[in-house]
């Protein structure tokens, strides 16, 4: 039993996840009546109920309050860079959310969602709930609220002694392991979320999944193949492709597999030597753009709750449309590094609309059982636009006969 469990831990989560997949469809078709099974995708969305609230908690006030006020990086074009990436990142999803909308099929009634009257009720909302008391927002996992506490207790333990910062990054890193280990029980939760999905609403419920996975991956292609070398070539003023396809095929490629912007660090590291940067900016840029250069995570959280919506029928006027870019490129910069981090931050954009938890989490549930590819791609995007936006803040900096790369 203990080689088994060892060669299981050892084994892609990728395989695991979609022979879970493939399980959950074979035995919605066979034994649909089998309730129990769907159990197993009930348990997995409930402990990321759970644990989601903390994650965001700890990761945001452990960031904030690591940082040390003065300290000189050199980093303001970067960080520009980043940061625009990601919110035109989320544009782009809401863009082709709003022309190609998805709708799924969930397993709950929500006719008793409420729908927000426009965007002064939205923005009254998401005042109030900023201004939320922390346990109750903890406990209604109202993210809005979590968030506005993690930034002012994060920036308000700046001051804080190293003791006590160790020991905040310590809870961070131990939250962060709970949600590995959850992560890590995704196959049994696809799989019994695949089964709710077949024995409950049909096979034709899976098509759902396919259209939104396409959205998806088109999306971030789109962005990878036309959007980041735009931005490349304002800065640059010449073709950008070469570096742009460059840092896809040595920085994407392996993140694809890996899934990890944090474990694509050394290729990143490696292909900034090779394009000749300068070493004192690559050494910060790359670990920090593995932890705020989301642009794939604000295209999976704009898109997921965007599809959310329209599963609701809940109208999403322009001005809403504009508060989405704005939060989903907040909340990406905040996803945790584990695989499929960004979806546990879904539901932050959903309370944007009034959706609630459960649905959203919903909504989550369908998002690990597309996030075989989806993660894959998500993460190949963030990394390679970390070494991307490093070589255009300095090359752009530059005279223009010295940009070839």
């Amino acid at each position: 039993m203990k080689n088994l469990l060892k060669k299981w831990n050892e084994s892609s989560l990728v395989l695991r996840i979609l022979g879970g997949l493939i399980i959950g469809v074979v035995l919605g078709l066979a034994v649909p009546q089998a309730a129990p099974i769907g159990l197993l995708g009930d348990l997995f969305v409930g402990a990321l109920k759970a644990v989601a609230p903390l994650l965001v908690l700890f990761l945001v006030m452990t960031a904030l309050s690591r940082h040390q006020e003065g300290q000189k990086t050199n980093m303001s074009r970067v960080i520009l860079l980043y940061l625009l990436g990601t919110f035109i990142d989320g544009c782009v999803a809401v863009i082709t959310s709003f022309l190609f909308p998805v709708t799924l099929k969930l397993t709950e009634a929500q006719s008793q969602t409420a729908s927000p009257g426009g965007i002064g009720e939205v923005l009254n909302t998401l005042l109030m709930n900023l201004v939320s008391n922390p346990v109750d927002a903890l406990v209604n996992a109202n993210y809005i609220g979590i968030l506005a506490w993690a930034v002012l207790l994060g920036i308000a333990l700046r001051k804080a002694g190293d003791g006590t910062k160790r020991a905040l990054g310590e809870l961070a890193d131990a939250v962060s392991q709970v949600v590995r280990w959850i992560i890590g029980c995704a196959p049994f939760g696809v799989l019994g979320l695949v089964f709710n999905s077949i024995s409950q609403l049909g096979i034709d419920s899976l098509a759902s999944y396919g259209r939104l996975l396409l959205l998806l991956v088109g999306t971030m292609v789109f962005v990878a193949l036309v959007v980041n070398p735009l931005i490349a070539f304002i800065f640059l003023h010449r073709n950008p492709y070469p570096l742009v396809l460059k840092c896809l095929w040595r920085s994407g490629l392996t993140a694809f597999f890996t899934r990890s912007s944090a474990a694509n660090i050394p290729v990143n590291l490696k292909l900034c030597e090779e394009l000749g940067l300068n070493e004192d900016t690559y050494a910060v840029s790359i670990p920090l753009g593995s932890t705020i250069n989301m642009g794939g995570a604000s295209i999976t959280i704009s898109i997921l709750s965007l599809a959310a919506a329209h599963t609701l029928g809940i109208p999403v006027d322009f001005p809403t449309a504009v508060v989405l870019c704005v939060l989903s490129a907040i909340s990406a910069c905040g996803a945790s590094g584990v695989a499929g981090g960004s979806l546990l931050l879904v539901p932050l954009a959903c309370s944007l609309f009034g959706i609630s938890n459960d649905v959203a989490m919903q909504v989550v549930g369908v998002g690990f059982i597309v996030g075989v590819i989806q993660d894959s791609c998500e993460t190949a995007i963030n990394s390679s636009t970390d070494v991307l936006y490093t070589a255009v803040a300095e090359l752009s900096q530059r005279p223009r006969a010295q940009r070839k790369v």
